[in-house]
C-alpha cells in the first residue's frame, strides 16, 4: 500500500475540512496499517462516539482501494489515539466476556457493534481455548456471540 498516497489523501481531506494536521505517521502493527494523525481539531474529526472517524476511515479506504482487494481493510486511521484506545477497550471486553463464557460454560453476547469492531473481537479471540465466536443479527443489531465449547 502506498503510504505517500494515503498521507496525501488525508492531508487533502483535512484541508477541505479546514482542520490542521500536526503530524501524520503511518506504521504497521499486528498486520494492520495504522495512520496516526495528531490534530488540535480532534473533536470535529472524531465526532460523536467516533462516527465521523469511522466515516473518514471508510472514505479513505474507498479512495485507495483501486483494485478491489482486501488490502485497504488493514488500514486504520487514528486521530489523537482514539482508535487505539477503543481497540484496547474492545480487547479487554472480549477477554472478560470469554472468561465469563468459560466460567459459566455458556454463550455470551456483546452489545451491537459495527463490523470492524466485531472483526477485532473475532481476531482477538481466534484460537482461544474453549471459545468460538460468531456474528449474529442484522444491520445495526449485529453482535458477536462468544460461545463456550467443550474440548
Amino acid at each position: 500500500m502506498d503510504k505517500k498516497k494515503i498521507t496525501t489523501i488525508i492531508e487533502e481531506i483535512f484541508k477541505h475540512l479546514d482542520c490542521t494536521v500536526s503530524s501524520c505517521e503511518i506504521s504497521e502493527d499486528g498486520g494492520m496499517l495504522w495512520c496516526q494523525i495528531e490534530t488540535p481539531d480532534s473533536r470535529f474529526v472524531i465526532g460523536r462516539d467516533g462516527e465521523t472517524l469511522r466515516s473518514l476511515n471508510h472514505l479513505v479506504r474507498k479512495m485507495i482501494d483501486t483494485d478491489e482487494t482486501e488490502e485497504s481493510a488493514r488500514l486504520h486511521i487514528d486521530v489523537n489515539g482514539y482508535q487505539k484506545k477503543r481497540f484496547d477497550n474492545l480487547k479487554t471486553t472480549a477477554h472478560m466476556l470469554a472468561e465469563r463464557a468459560r466460567y459459566f460454560k455458556s454463550n455470551i453476547q456483546t452489545d451491537p457493534m459495527p463490523a470492524f469492531e466485531r472483526r477485532i473481537i473475532h481476531m482477538f479471540l481466534e484460537g482461544a481455548k474453549n471459545i468460538k465466536t460468531e456474528s449474529e443479527g442484522q444491520g445495526q443489531n449485529r453482535r458477536v456471540i462468544i460461545k463456550y465449547i467443550e474440548e
